[in-house]
């Protein structure tokens, strides 16, 4: 109102000198000749009714039309204003600027009253009166203002009163709150999957892309874990709430969780696309059943979907059960254990302290390391554990046959009662008990059975993501690169990839799922690097006989072997002591056996081993062709690398001697 004012003051003099009657008498320039005073011309014509005039009132209309306009828009710019701060006065602190956008159109929020603070007015300066107009419109758009927001912030469909000079108490501000959604819509890299290739990759990733934003989608509702534990050091754990903290010391004595990392590692899934810096993110309990891949999005079992920019599939595998317990029926199901995962860990410890048997199908490394610990069990409880298995001896389908049977007499001294050449034909369920019948005839009567007979690599995705399932070996048909498709990798036990040393080949072992996971994330990353590492495997019967293997050991394969006496520091229980670690390809390196020496006390000829042997510590050989594809190191630690160089040069050796040297197992 100020300018208006001061717009009039500044027109008022040019408007009266226009009127008739603000002007001065029209003197002329002449005089009278006769030296009179000036004569005065004088309009007589009518007011309004001269050209003069008529433009003089066009002037003075047009200056008081203006004026209008000017203030009319004026008052609509300072209500806008007004609204505008209203609104920023109602919004919660850190939130972004009121608008109608920022509110989920499905988001829940609180009833919440609002009702505006309006002062008592007393009686108005004479100079304010020009005013009056505006601030009654500021009073009306004060009021709308708190209507519309309330209205906006209120979940329910009544309407709320707003009265002048009325303020509930304890009256609170509304607040806006942006629902985000349970599952993330989109995330950059996807990892199907919630295993350690997938943690591996997750690792990766963030590696070599500091703010990436990554998420792992995971069947299972914990968090990445390692499973070695599950079959190894757990169950020689002292402590009697070792199911519940799942920490378990190792061989070294050194303590440790089964976790990969805490729960303060990760970002929640909501969280996953508003961090700044990115993150690794688990969504818990939740299946990929459907992938397009031409569309780069997958489907989850509720439902919900997610787009992806690089997706990995590390889905693992899914333990196989026999036959003839899918034929039984419900009740042997139910006494089955089909060792995979934490659930199955605890209850099958729990199981082993009610029962009065247990009997575990298979004699591969599961199975073997399973009977072990539940055989260290028995020796301190009335514990019966029976192992069957149809080869010859534990790991028959590994080892060469001598060490395989010499294998098998050491778990019987764990206190288990091993039955090798035993084929399961039926089991049934009588009086409380499960009846398995052998081909040969023999039965065995136990109470609870544990299959461990191999795994099935979940490749349900093939189909629907049009990718290829390999017929030999199973899994996805990868390339050295991990791809399976432009822009998917597969990792892990479901990934069935080209070894540019030993061919076509799918490995089922904890330290290939941390080389191909960290692999893939490199490549998911733009790193474009073959599978060139050879990853190993290890098996420890108990704290005091393990093994390392690399390559192809098939016992189908010709083996030659050399051994020697074991000293105390040749045990998986001094190797963990020496490393650090139990997980012991987590102290693995790309060290090559150029800077190992040949000690001066090795051996120039290889042994013959000999049934009844003591097979201490030694190193075979598996040939192909006459090239080594596959070593074993028996009692023999931190000599991995020299053994994957060997593998990697894939030469002919006319002499293993001179190769075997390389090993220094003869070192006291």
């Amino acid at each position: 109102m100020l300018k208006c004012r001061a717009t009039w003051q500044k027109l008022a003099p040019l408007a009266r000198s226009f009127t008739p009657w603000g002007r001065k008498p029209n003197v002329s320039k002449f005089k009278d000749p006769c030296g009179g005073v000036p004569i005065a011309q004088m309009s007589s014509n009518i007011p309004g009714r001269s050209s003069e005039n008529m433009i003089y009132y066009l002037l003075v209309g047009g200056t008081f039309v203006g004026s209008g306009i000017y203030v009319y828009r004026h008052l609509q710019e300072d209500k806008a204003r007004f609204n505008e701060r209203m609104a920023l006065v109602l919004k919660p602190v850190n939130e972004k600027p009121f608008t109608d956008s920022s509110i989920y159109d499905k988001s829940p929020v609180a009833k919440t009253e609002v009702s505006p603070v309006v002062e008592e007015q007393g009686p108005k300066p004479p100079e304010e009166s020009a005013g009056a107009v505006t601030e009654e419109l500021q009073k009306v758009s004060t009021e709308e203002a708190f209507k519309e927001h309330a209205e906006i912030t209120t979940s329910s469909s009544e309407p709320i009163s707003v009265e002048k000079n009325e303020q509930p108490e304890g009256a609170q501000e509304a607040t806006v709150v942006q629902a985000r959604p349970e599952i993330p819509p989109h995330a950059p890299y996807l990892l199907i999957g919630g295993g350690t290739a997938s943690f591996a990759a997750a690792r990766s990733i963030r590696a070599r892309d500091p703010g990436a934003r990554v998420l792992i989608v995971s069947e299972e509702a914990v968090l990445p874990y390692m499973r070695p534990p599950l079959s190894k050091e757990l169950w020689f754990s002292d402590d009697p709430n070792v199911k519940e903290t799942l920490r378990f010391k190792q061989w070294n004595g050194k303590e440790r969780s089964i976790y990969f990392q805490p729960l303060s590692f990760y970002v929640s899934p909501q969280d996953l696309p508003y961090v700044e810096n990115g993150g690794v993110a688990v969504l818990n309990d939740r299946k990929v059943v459907h992938m397009d891949a031409r569309g780069n999005k997958v489907r989850l079992d509720d439902g919900s979907e997610i787009s992806y920019e690089k997706c990995l599939i590390a889905t693992g595998g899914t333990p196989r059960n026999l036959p003839s317990i899918e034929r039984a029926g419900e009740e042997v199901k139910k006494r089955t254990t089909l060792f995979r995962k934490i659930e199955d860990f605890k209850s099958l410890e729990t199981i082993s302290r009610d029962v009065k048997s247990v009997t575990i199908i298979g004699g591969g490394f599961l199975g073997s390391e399973l009977a072990c610990a539940l055989g260290r069990r028995a020796q301190e409880t009335s514990l019966e554990v029976n192992q069957i298995f149809p080869e010859r001896g534990n790991m028959g389908k590994i080892l060469p046959e001598y060490l395989s049977n010499w294998t098998t007499e050491k778990v019987k001294k764990e206190g288990v009662n091993v039955m090798p050449d035993s084929v399961v034909k039926s089991v049934n369920y009588e009086n409380g008990r499960l009846s398995i019948k052998l081909k040969d005839g023999r039965m065995v009567k136990t109470d609870h059975i544990v299959a461990a007979v191999g795994l099935e690599p979940n490749v349900e995705l093939a189909k629907s993501g049009g990718l290829e399932v390999d017929s030999d070996f199973g899994g996805f048909r990868v390339n050295s690169e991990l791809q399976a498709r432009s822009n998917i990798w597969v990792a892990g036990d479901a990934a069935c990839f080209y070894d540019i040393k030993l061919g076509r080949r799918r490995v089922e072992h904890h330290d290939h799922a941390v080389v191909s996971g960290r692999l893939a994330g490199e490549n998911m990353t733009g790193a474009s690097k073959p599978y060139w590492h050879q990853s190993m495997f290890w098996s420890d019967l108990g704290p005091y006989v393990g093994y390392e293997a690399i390559g192809i050991v098939d016992s189908s394969l010709p083996t030659v072997g050399v051994f020697a006496k074991a000293t105390a520091k040749d045990t998986p229980k001094a190797a963990t002591e020496e490393s650090g670690t139990g997980i012991r390809s987590e102290s693995e390196t790309e060290a090559t056996a150029s800077g190992v020496g040949i000690s001066t006390k090795a051996v120039s000829t290889l042994n013959t081993p000999q049934q009844g042997d003591d097979y201490g510590k030694g190193v075979i050989f598996y040939l192909r062709d006459k090239v080594i594809v596959g070593v074993i190191l028996w009692n023999v630690f931190n000599r991995m690398p020299i053994a994957r160089k060997i593998i990697k040069d894939g030469e002919e050796h006319a002499d293993l001697n001179e190769v075997a040297k390389l090993f220094n197992i003869h070192d006291d």
